[in-house]
This record gives structure tokens, sequence and C-alpha cells, in this order.
């Protein structure tokens, strides 16, 4: 089956090959970039890295191909990242690489590609395609590109995204003896739910419309957990790791986004069964913006976002099960795009704290400078942050576009 979708999706592409008559568009741009960490403090563990600063660098080369006047596209999207000191995080993965169909109310696209779903800053519950990075960063903001089929058909009564998901993408991890890599080492073998593996079909649908002030999204995925849990497993030099371990689920959500003069409402809300018992998670949240403060052009966003998670012992650990973020979102709006975003993540029962500190700046027409900082306080024993209570760090970025 799943060959077949691909093989006529390939065929439909050849069919509509340039003719001379029609505009036809190449492109190649990309980044590249090179980043420094740094750890204040010693690390956890005595095997792990002693380095404070860990260098690394990426590069991203994006090549755009279009014909008939824009209505197809071939996209080839590499990621390439080299690090120091985790073995993991040096890595290749292609985060595009397919052909898009672009019609007046129909879209296709086939081959590896990113979509996101969610409205709310710091935990994004319904974005459930991708597979995280979690080697880039611990926000769970990166994704690994998909393989999928997915068509898009609009009208009056919305816009509806069905998508095919031929084969799973495992979470990556820290290497055992790279800082972030917690107390116990995540295994390189996973284990799954589903006699089929990695290959076991995935399908996921999502209904959108924008209502007045109101956009409104549904989505049902039923498919291999992108969320491993862990199993203790002792190795064959006696030591333990953790094996991860994807369960087959199916996840109903809701995202909505109420737009006034200055303020924003957020929503998203799901509930999820194949963990042990079906359990509801929701994210809610309020972003004010005050604009022209401090006496001149900038504006200054409030944030405000409640986190609560039912989920059992039996489903993967997350640190997002009572939490309140309090945060600020920053922009000059100046000639350099200069802008910042923080706050603190607060679990408001074990008084947990989760620091976030992001800052972006341009410096001339292709060079941008960014700040990130990542650091955890208050972490209580047996929690998932406790492990990593000693691997707080900023991370310096400087990068090129081309």
């Amino acid at each position: 089956m799943r060959t077949g979708l691909f093989a006529a999706a390939a065929a439909l592409a050849a069919a509509s090959l340039p003719d001379a008559g029609w505009a036809q568009r190449a492109e190649l741009t990309g980044e590249a970039a090179l980043e420094v960490r740094a750890f204040p403090q010693a690390p956890l563990g005595p095997g792990q890295a002693q380095a404070r600063l860990s260098p690394s660098a990426r590069l991203v080369p994006e090549f755009l191909y279009e014909w008939n006047d824009g209505a197809w596209r071939f996209t080839v999207k590499p990621y390439i990242r080299f690090d120091a000191h985790d073995s993991r995080r040096t890595h290749v993965d292609l985060r595009e690489l397919g052909v898009l169909y672009l019609g007046e109310r129909l879209i296709v696209f086939a081959g590896f590609g990113k979509v996101y779903w969610g409205v709310t800053e710091v935990r994004h519950l319904v974005d459930i395609v991708n597979q995280t990075d979690a080697v880039e960063d611990i926000d769970g903001e990166d994704k690994l590109g998909q393989p999928m089929l997915s068509v898009t058909m609009e009208g009056a009564w919305g816009a509806l995204d069905l998508i095919y998901l031929p084969r799973f993408r495992e979470r990556t991890f820290p290497a055992g003896d790279a800082r972030l890599s917690g107390v116990l080492p995540v295994g390189d073998v996973a284990s799954y739910g589903s006699s089929a593996g990695a290959w076991h079909q995935d399908f996921a649908l999502r209904w959108s419309r924008p209502i007045g002030a109101l956009d409104l999204g549904a989505s049902f995925f039923r498919g291999t957990s992108r969320e491993p849990r862990f199993l203790l497993r002792q190795g064959e030099d006696g030591l333990p790791f953790l094996q991860p371990h994807y369960d087959v689920i199916d996840q109903l959500g809701i995202d909505a986004q109420w737009t006034g003069d200055a303020t924003l409402f957020k929503l998203e809300a799901m509930t999820r069964g194949g963990h042990g018992e079906r359990f509801v998670a929701a994210t809610g949240g309020i972003e004010h913006t005050l604009y022209q403060v401090f006496g001149g052009g900038t504006d200054l966003g409030l944030l405000a976002e409640f986190m609560l998670d039912g989920r059992g012992p039996t489903a993967p650990p997350t640190v997002f099960d009572h939490d309140v973020f309090l945060g600020f979102r920053w922009a000059a709006n100046d000639v350099h795009d200069t802008a910042i975003l923080g706050g603190p993540v607060i679990d408001y029962r074990t008084g947990e704290v989760l620091a976030l500190l992001e800052m972006e700046r341009r410096l001339g027409d292709s060079w941008r400078f960014e700040l990130e900082a990542r650091f955890f306080a208050n972490t209580a024993p047996g929690g998932v942050p406790h492990g990593l209570r000693r691997d707080g760090f900023v991370t310096l970025r400087l990068s090129r576009f081309f």
C-alpha cells in the first residue's frame, strides 16, 4: 500500500514536468551556524563530558525548484550537525525532501516533510505528526523530517488535512556520556507495542477553520506514539540503561486561538488512549501586548499559560503535569529585528522551576546572533528534571544566511 501511494505521487509529479511555456525557478539558500554551549556547573555523573564549553556547528542548505508557474515545487532540505562532545548530536537528517502540488483548493505533498499543529507557547499537545529531535534542544521545538503523503482540501467549510505516515522515526537522545543525558543512558534499540515495529501504518487528520476572531482546529491521530515510555534494562556490562518503548495510541485533539485588539487567548487540549488508562491533558493561556512601551517604539507581550496532564504511571513521563508559565515577549521593532522571550515554568505542586530565555538580533542582511538559556531549579528527587539539575546551559549562536 505504502509503495503504491508514493509511486502514484511520483507519477503525478512526472506528468507535470515543466514545459517551455511555463515559468520555472531554481533557488539554493540556507544557513551555516557556529554555536557554543556553556555549562556553569560540573556534570552530575562522573562519566559525563567534563568540558564546560561545548562547541558545535550546523549546516542547513535548502534547494527549491518550482515549475508550472509555482503550482509544483520540489524541495531538498538536509540538516547537518557536528558536536564536539555528544556523538549522537553529530548527525544528519532530512528535514524536507519531496514534491508539493499547490492547487486552488487542493494541496498534495509526498516525501519527507514537517507539519506543525498548535497555538500555545511552551507545550504543543496537538503537534503529533513529526518526531522530536531531542539532541538539538530540550524544549521540544526541533523536529525530524517525517515520511508522509498528505492531502489538504479547502472550501467554505474550512480546511481538511489527511496525512498517511508509512514509517515511524524514533526520538533522538543525547549520548550516555554527554551533558543532558540524565542519570541513566538511553539505549540505541527501541521496542514497540506493534509487531510491525517502525513500519506500523499511521494516519492523522485535522480540520481547521477561522470563525470571525476565532481560529479553530480539531485533529485525530492513530498510530505509533511519538512519546516513548522507558523500560529499565541491564546491559551486557551489567549496568542499567533505559530502553525506549513506543506504544500504539489514538489521540483526539482541539486547538483554538481567539484574537482581540491586543490580546490572544490560546487553548490546546487532547485525550489519548494506548498508554494504559485514557487520559486528558490541556494547556491554556493568554498573551496581552502593550504597544510602544518604555517611551519608544517597542512592544511588550505578557504571557501566562496553565498546563494540566492527567496521565497515569504507565504513560510516558512529562514535566508539564501541573505547571504555569509566566513570561514576556519584547520586540524592539528596530531594523535588526531584536526580540527577547523568557520566563519561568513553575510546577505549582512541587515548586520545580524551568527557566527559559531566548534572544535574537540580526547583524546586517545575512547574519544573526542568538542567545538561549535553559536552567533548572528546586528539582524534586524522583522527578524528570532532577537528573538534569546540574545541566543548565547558555547557548550562543552566530548564523550566516545565504
